[in-house]
């Protein structure tokens, strides 16, 4: 997996609003990426550079920055994220084995994403649903008290929802 993407055609007249607001202060290096992340879906390597061609940020700080919080992402994500919660609750309570049917289920790893587009799986280290384990968000839907198979039929619901199945 490489840590750039290789997208160069992002249409970064989209950036100029939250660059001329925040641009000008280096420490708003944070809420510049999460308006980028906003209005890309993700962090492309041209907006990267933009952002540091018009911060004076160095390109490395930023991929630093953009890698310590989990929140960034530098590549594409589905159009369903499945973030699988893997706190303590959840790991008692059998995420291992729902990840392990998920990841199997859909041919990807954490921080993958199928290649239709339509799933990402991403673990997460708490989704404060800790009554609800184990659990998984999808998008803005909570999916708690899950098993393997529950959780292969949510995903095979959407799936057929979207004409994938």
């Amino acid at each position: 997996m490489t840590l750039f993407n290789s997208k160069n055609d992002s249409d970064l007249s989209l950036l100029d609003e939250t660059l001329e607001r925040y641009g000008d202060v280096p420490e708003n290096l944070i809420t510049v990426l999460q308006s980028a992340q906003e209005i890309y879906g993700y962090l492309p390597t041209d907006v990267i550079i933009r952002i540091s061609q018009r911060m004076g940020v160095p390109i490395t700080k930023i991929v630093g920055v953009a890698t310590f919080y989990s929140q960034f992402r530098l590549t594409p994500i589905g159009k369903y994220l499945i973030m699988l919660c893997k706190g303590t609750a959840c790991h008692v309570n059998g995420a291992d084995g729902i990840y392990d049917a998920i990841s199997s289920h859909l041919g990807i790893n954490d921080n993958e994403t199928t290649e239709d587009g339509l799933f990402t799986i991403k673990c997460v280290a708490c989704l404060g649903c800790c009554s609800l384990s184990p659990v998984m968000m999808i998008n803005d839907d909570t999916y708690g008290s899950l098993t393997p198979e529950k959780a292969i039929n949510i995903l095979d619901s959407i799936s057929q929802k979207e004409g994938n199945a």
